[in-house]
Formats: structure tokens, sequence, C-alpha cells
């Protein structure tokens, strides 16, 4: 792999765009800790301080924006807003005929599928800092902190315009510099500046779960948790790799004295179908209830029972939830991703067939069988994995940003893999040795 790497340097175009992925990175990074104006620098790395790696509420965010959230930056957004954005329009594709019609117009459509994206991406960017601001400002983002009220020394309107302007324009940059990845660099922007924002917090989080360890010193407790880290990688790379491959055959036509078809192919269905979208999705339904509590401060017995049993994240019933919600959102995502009647007729329609299976209503019968057999072992998957920052906060006393926790997995080797096969099929054109042999 080292020497697979040091042949791209060696080639000058793939060396470039590595060099303009590795500068952009570079950027982004710098934008992560560069405060708003308004922002009182001393006193939110006081609360920080006092917090002591405690995030609550917005971990999860806060981890997908590299640590920038609770530390107010200008990029304190991250890429939620661009991720938020896509994820509803995908779901809306299949709600809204119009956007229906233009995702099958091919690559005119998308473009303008994505504009859109990037009109909601702006829409949800000045919603969720107007919200990130409203918290600062009334203490809440730091409720345990001495001085959560002098975050933002001036609560003017002008001054929470500003920052309002700065987050959004912060998640726009963030959002063009993805694409400049896409285009210019090595990768999918978006998901190497994801990857870059959640690996920036291992470093820490293990030296932290060190530090808070009692066994020789808390090297036996670190030594455990990268060993773990690395037995769920290699889980996760086998089951994210693992396909059902349906065969299909296409039928000999005669035109003129050319025959055509008659080649043999298949129909790859993956057993983690879904991604990690279904772990975002239950971990942003299971948020509510304790937001609400939060925000409105109430001290009513509904109150206190989410504060029971939907707040720190180890209790049974909180535990049962989660799980039941990500099989639930498992099946949800691949009912509306993938449509087993349109994959029939297209193949109907190009003379494909299933071996040993009729053409048109049976093959889509099939394929939902097939589907939703395969589903759910990979649903099931997803919620084990999901649930290993519960069990580390169990056993090891850890925080509930654990480094090696589901979705942070599921995302860095997701990402890792795409990337590696981008770099090693440029390689291959080039007649290089790839990554994977």
């Amino acid at each position: 792999m080292l020497t697979a790497f040091a042949r791209a340097f060696q080639t000058p175009d793939l060396r470039k765009k590595l060099l303009f992925t590795l500068g952009i990175v570079v950027l982004f990074r710098l934008g992560q800790h560069v405060p708003v104006p308004g922002v009182s620098f001393e006193n939110v790395n006081q609360c920080m301080n006092e917090a002591k790696g405690n995030q609550g509420l917005f971990g999860l965010v806060n981890m997908f924006s590299g640590g920038a959230l609770l530390q107010l930056t200008i990029f304190a957004l991250g890429i939620m807003p661009y991720i938020t954005a896509s994820i509803i329009l995908q779901l809306l594709v299949v709600v809204i005929p119009r956007l229906e019609a233009l995702k099958k117009e091919g690559q005119a459509g998308q473009a303008k599928i994505t504009q859109y994206t990037r009109y909601l991406t702006v829409a949800l960017a000045i919603l969720q800092a107007t919200g990130l601001v409203a918290t600062a400002r009334s203490g809440t983002l730091f409720p345990q902190c001495q001085v959560r009220d002098q975050i933002i020394p001036d609560q003017s309107v002008f001054t929470t315009v500003t920052m309002v302007i700065c987050m959004t324009a912060g998640t726009a940059f963030i959002m063009w510099l993805g694409e400049l990845i896409t285009d210019r660099g090595i990768g999918n922007g978006m998901s190497i500046l994801m990857f870059i924002s959640i690996a920036a917090g291992f470093p820490g989080a293990l030296w932290a779960i060190k530090k808070q360890g009692k066994l020789a010193d808390g090297w036996i407790e670190f030594g455990a948790v990268i060993v773990s880290g690395l037995a769920m990688v290699a889980l996760v790379v086998l089951v994210e790799q693992a396909q059902r491959r349906v065969p299909v055959q296409y039928a000999k036509r005669m035109i003129g004295r050319r025959s055509y078809g008659g080649t043999s192919t298949y129909i790859p269905l993956k057993v983690n179908q879904a991604g990690v979208i279904p772990v975002i999705f239950a971990s942003s339904l299971l948020y509510i209830p304790a937001l609400i509590v939060q925000f409105s401060g109430s001290q009513a017995g509904w109150a206190q029972w989410i504060q029971a049993h939907f707040v720190k994240g180890d209790h049974p019933l909180y535990i049962v939830t989660y799980f039941v919600l990500i099989v639930f959102f498992a099946f949800f995502y691949v009912a509306i991703s993938f449509n087993p009647e349109e994959v029939a007729d297209n193949m109907k329609k190009y003379g494909g067939f299933i071996p040993g299976i009729r053409a048109g209503r049976p093959t889509a019968e099939y394929l939902s069988y097939v589907l939703n057999r395969i589903t759910w072992p990979g649903s099931l998957y997803l919620g084990l994995i999901a649930l290993v920052p519960t069990v580390a906060l169990i056993a090891f006393g850890a925080q509930q940003n654990f480094p090696f926790g589901g979705t942070s997995i599921l995302i860095i080797v997701g990402v890792g893999l795409e990337t590696v096969k981008q770099i090693e099929s440029q390689l291959q054109q080039r007649n290089y040795e790839g990554f994977l042999r």
C-alpha cells in the first residue's frame, strides 16, 4: 500500500490531485478554529474545559463539525446542513413527480437537483445558525458552565445577525470546498471533509480515555480500546464489502446480420444497502424529546421521565428504542432508494431476465424477496455497531463521544474504502499495481 502511494505521488497528475486535496483539508481545518465575531473565546474555552468531553445533546453534531460547533467558529455548522439537504432531496425525489422526472433526465436533471440541494443547504444553514446563536445566548449550550451567559457578551441584534451571516457563509464555503475536491482532487469532496472532521477528534478522545483509566496508568484501557477499534474496523470492512449478486442474462437479438446481447451480468445488492443514514435518522429522532425538555426548562413529570430515560443513553428503554429505530429506518431507506418494479421494467425493456424467473412482475417480486432477506442482517449489524458507544459508556466509563462509535467508524471506513478504490482505479489505468490485490 505504501508503495502504491509512492507511485501515486510519482505520477504528475495524481500528485497534483493529492496535493490539492491536502491543501483544501488544511484550509478546512484552519477554518474550524477561527471564532465567529462577537464570541468570547476565553469564556468558550473555560466552558469547554468544564464540560470535560461531556458534550450532551450536541455531541453528534459537534463530531460532524470536527469540534467546531461548541467552539462557535465560522465553520461551526460543518457539513451537516448539506447532509440534511441531500437526504431531504433524496426523499422528495420519491414523493414529488417533478423531481423524479429530473432524476430520469440524466446528467442535466442531476445538475438541477444539485442546485436545489445548494439552495436548501443555505436555508438550513440560516435556520441552524440562528438556533445555535440563540442557544449560546441563553446559556443552554453549556448548561453546567459558570460563565455560560457571557459566551456572547454583546447580545445586540447587529451582533446576532453578523454571527448568523458568518456561520451561513462558512457553510457555503465548506460546500464549495467539497465541490472543488470532487472536481479537481481525489474522492468525493463532502465525504472527505466529513472524514477529516470525525478523524480530527480521535487523538483527543483516545488520550482522554487513557487519562481516565486506572489500570497501569490508563494504558490497559487505552490498549483495549485500540484492539476493539481494530476489530470493529475489520467487521465493518467485511460487511460493507459483502453483497448478494443476482445473476442477469440478456437474450440474443438479431438486427440485420449482426447479433446483439447474449451477455451475462449481475445486480449487486449490498448487505448494508442503507449505509449510515439509518443511524443518523435514529439519533436525530431520539434527540428531539431531550431537546424539547432542555429548551422548555420544565420540571413536570413527563420532563423528568424523559431526562431519566432518554438523555444519558445507557437506560435499557433508550437502548431498545434506538435499536428498533435503526432497524426500521434501514428498511424504510432501502424501500425508497431501491425500486424493484423499476429495475424489473428496465431489464424487460432491454431483454434481460434472471435465470429461472419470468420477466416482469415475478422478477420484481423476486428482487423484493431477496432485498428483504438481505436487509435483515444489514439492519441488525447497523444496530449492533451503533450500540458500541453505549457499551463503552458502561464498560469503560467513557464519555458519549467515544472515538470508535458506530457512526464514526461506519463513515470513516466507508469513505476510506471509496477513496482507496478511486486511487487504485487511476493507478490501474496507468498500469500500476493498486492497493487491493
